[in-house]
């Protein structure tokens, strides 16, 4: 069940970084809005002070003797206290007095209406004209100006409140999405289970009659006396179609069981011996299609694992290569250690697989394109039972293969401290 966990985990946790992703959008699309039109909102207040500040020292001006006399006083003490100041300009831009402290260093412009200085001291000002009182003629400009550092100040609280706010609905939105995938996941992963449990037992129970099916075959067969000729064709293809049964139910229940990680018998194996008896195996069917089979097996290849299911995933890769391997072609079998791993690599010089089969050779009942599929009516699960195995045992499967050029399986498994790598 391995396989299926290790998928499950990943689907688990693409679904909580996906609502993660969304919710943080969400958030950070909020707060943004907020934040624009909250800092809109109170520049155009400031603005509007300002203007108003600008409006009431600006009435009542007079031009007398060529000087610009404003009627209205205000405080020096109290434009220091609120962090004003006050500019005076004539016509042609020169400054005529100021009043507080916070001015800005900007140059002054009569079409610019509101400025400001964003390096130090930060600074917004508002720009009015100023008109006589008595014929209303254009006598000069006032310039007002407001200090930005409590402006500013205002606007960090907001950051951080919104920044505070964020994290902990992240925290609460991670909270949330785990529980809401642990709800949604847990009848998918009963389902699986209880669809695995049955395939083993309905694998389990179709072995008797199945068996009862090919014995009473192979009897007839046997002795075919008084038998038709359209009969025993007919018994042959029971006994074929029995045989393709029983295998394809072996290969369930060995794969319900192989996801089982408690089915595995755990000991120290030397995987050179063991593969150096495969190949001394099938040494003799390569030569039968006049294949060469070609070998560099490193020697002390230890490792943890159970034998006879590891026997299955190697058998099962140089079985697919000879019967995909067309006469004259060659076979390598490379095994080594790199590093901590052991990696076994079989090479042949077959049909190939194409470049969009290679991500579902490994699934379950997948039985390849037609150009393989003439090759050998296989059940489909060969492969999806050795990634199984090579998976319980920490290990990885890969593939790459090319179209009339062959295919290369490689598997890696963890390796015993105590491997030595020898030629």
């Amino acid at each position: 069940m391995l396989n299926e966990l290790t998928d499950f985990k990943k689907i688990r946790t693409r679904i909580f970084l996906s609502n993660l992703l969304a919710f943080a959008i969400v958030i950070t699309g909020f707060a943004g809005a907020v934040r624009f039109v909250f800092v809109r909102n109170l520049r155009q207040q400031l603005t509007e002070r300002l203007t108003a500040l600008g409006q009431g020292a600006a009435a009542g001006a007079e031009l007398e003797e060529g000087e610009l006399d404003l009627e209205a006083e205000f405080q020096e003490r109290e434009l220091l206290e609120r962090r004003q100041a006050l500019q005076v300009f004539d016509l042609r831009g020169h400054l005529l007095e100021q009043q507080g402290e916070d001015t800005t260093t900007l140059p002054f412009d009569s079409e610019l209406t509101v400025q400001i200085q964003s390096q130090a001291p930060p600074v917004q000002a508002v720009t009015l004209p100023i008109f006589d009182s008595d014929n209303r003629q254009l006598i000069g400009y006032l310039r007002v100006s407001q200090s930005l550092k409590q402006f500013e100040r205002t606007i960090r609280q907001l950051d951080y409140g919104f920044g505070f706010g964020a994290l902990v609905a992240l925290l609460l939105g991670c909270t949330g999405s785990t529980w809401l995938n642990r709800q949604v996941m847990q009848p998918i992963e009963e389902s699986i289970k209880r669809l695995k449990q049955f395939t083993a037992d309905a694998s389990h129970e179709l072995r008797s009659p199945l068996m009862v099916i090919s014995t009473n075959t192979e009897v007839a067969l046997t002795y075919p006396q008084g038998m038709r000729t359209s009969d025993e064709e007919k018994f042959q293809a029971i006994a074929s179609a029995t045989n393709q049964m029983s295998q394809l139910t072996e290969d369930l229940l060995l794969l319900a069981r192989t996801d089982n990680i408690a089915d595995f018998e755990r000991k120290r194996l030397d995987l050179s011996v063991l593969l150096a008896d495969l190949v001394h195996l099938y040494r003799v069917q390569a030569r039968a299609k006049q294949i060469e089979l070609k070998t560099e097996i490193a020697s002390n290849l230890e490792l943890i694992g159970d034998e006879a299911k590891l026997t299955r995933v190697f058998t099962n890769l140089i079985q697919n290569a000879l019967q995909y391997t067309l006469e004259g072609g060659n076979i390598e079998i490379f095994a080594n250690r790199h590093g901590r791993e052991l990696r076994v690599t079989v090479t042949d010089t077959g049909i190939g697989i194409e470049r969009e089969y290679l991500d579902k050779i490994f699934e379950r009942l997948w039985r390849g394109d037609r150009s393989r599929s003439y090759v050998r009516a296989g059940s489909g699960l060969g492969l999806a039972i050795a990634r199984a195995i090579v998976q319980n045992h920490g290990g990885v499967i890969t593939v790459t293969s090319q179209i009339g050029v062959g295919s290369c399986f490689q598997v890696c498994l963890p390796a015993t401290h105590t491997s030595v790598n020898s030629t």
